[in-house]
Formats: structure tokens, sequence, C-alpha cells
């Protein structure tokens, strides 16, 4: 399918459809089964005394949502209902909905999930400095639409805000995203103005991505803390 139907770059929203159709499987490719081995082992050097909340973008419904639950509060932003709903029940968390626009609010026990457009989250659900947990979000977006996200976190973060980013290389060449892509290049660009550290580096060549077989003749993902 070509790039351009999978996205509607108009008013900077991801094309709905396209994430409906993925979450019509009755397991995405992309959901992981357990927590991602670079939260628990990056996250000391992220999360700072100041920081009130963790922020998850794109954030569907991780089993890294309920590890972060442990450490402060969590708002999730999700397009999908599925996932939204999905997640509370399956961890068998109470949840209470309600309409606060421009989104539907899914919430208990320490999270909200956000139903809606990420692009349209305010500065006005965050409680002071935050620390954003992007596994699958920059990674999920084509070339046009990563500046937009770089951006919008900036007018978005509180000052001391920190963002832990996962990122995913491989041979742009040898497979077409999504998951794209991203060279460590982009992100020093993506956020020039931030403090930019490598973290970590996890070598998943022959391994594949999350439930996805990546026929790529190597497939590295890095950890990076990104200080705003």
């Amino acid at each position: 399918m070509a790039e351009n139907a999978l996205w509607a770059l108009g008013p900077l929203k991801v094309e709905a459809d396209f994430w409906q159709q993925s979450w019509q499987h009755p397991t995405p490719g992309f959901q992981l089964d357990a927590v991602h081995p670079l939260l628990p082992a990056c996250w000391s050097r992220v999360c700072q005394p100041q920081h009130q909340q963790v922020l998850v973008p794109l954030c569907g419904k991780s089993p890294d949502l309920l590890w972060l639950t442990q450490q402060w509060p969590v708002l999730g932003v999700e397009l999908v209902e599925r996932p939204c709903r999905e997640f509370f029940r399956e961890h068998g968390l109470v949840v209470e909905q309600r309409r606060q626009s421009p989104f539907r609010v899914h919430q208990g026990d320490g999270i909200a999930i956000l139903q809606g457009d990420f692009f349209q989250l305010t500065a006005n659900w965050l409680n002071g400095p935050v620390v954003v947990y992007d596994r699958a979000a920059l990674i999920a977006l084509p070339p046009q639409m990563r500046q937009q996200y770089a951006e919008h976190l900036r007018q978005l973060l509180p000052a001391g805000s920190s963002l832990l980013l996962i990122s995913l290389e491989y041979p742009p060449t040898e497979k077409q995203g999504p998951p794209f892509a991203i060279t460590e290049l982009e992100i020093r660009r993506l956020f020039s103005a931030a403090d930019i550290a490598l973290l970590a580096i996890r070598n998943l060549t022959g391994q594949g991505f999350a439930r996805r077989s990546f026929a790529t003749s190597y497939l590295i993902e890095k950890a990076w803390c990104i200080q705003f």
C-alpha cells in the first residue's frame, strides 16, 4: 500500500482507517507480550525528581503502561477505541469513562488513556514536568510527520521534561515502514535544541520486531534520553 494512502497529513492526523484496520487483528504485530527490556533498564537515567507524570503518545495497550503506573501517574494517548478498552479489561482494572473534549477519557488506578488525536493534546493535561515514553510513536510516523511530532512535543512539554525514546534502525532500502528506520542524525536534527544522550543499544538482527519478522541485514534498537 502506498505511504500516502496510510496517512492523512492535512490537519496532522494519522489516518484513522489505517490504525483501525491494524487493530482488527486479534494481536497486532507491534504488540509486545511483556515490558520492553529497555524501559526498566534505562528508566532511572531518564526519570528525575521534578517529574510528576509519564506521557505515552500512541500508547495502544502496551504492557509498558502497567509497569509505568508503578513509577508515576500515567497519561496515554491512543487514537483507536479498542486498545483503550482492552488495556483495562485485560489487567482487571476498574475504569471510568467520560467525554472531555477533544478526547474520550478512559481512567482508572493511576492511568488515564485519552482516546483521540495526539496532536490535539495541550499542556493543560500535564501536571508539571513529565517523562515522555516513546517506544513506538516516532517510528510509526512517516518522514513528513516526524518534524511536526517533534515540534508538538517542544511546544507541549514544560521545561525540565525528559523523553525516553526507543528508535529502530535497519537499511531503508530493504524495508518500508511502519515501523520506520530512524537514524541518529535524524534524531539529533528533530530535537536539535535538546540535550541528547544514547543510553543503550539492543541488537534484534534475526529476531524480528515485536511479533513481526524483518528480512533485513541488520535491525537495531537504541534508547535515547532527550532533555528539554
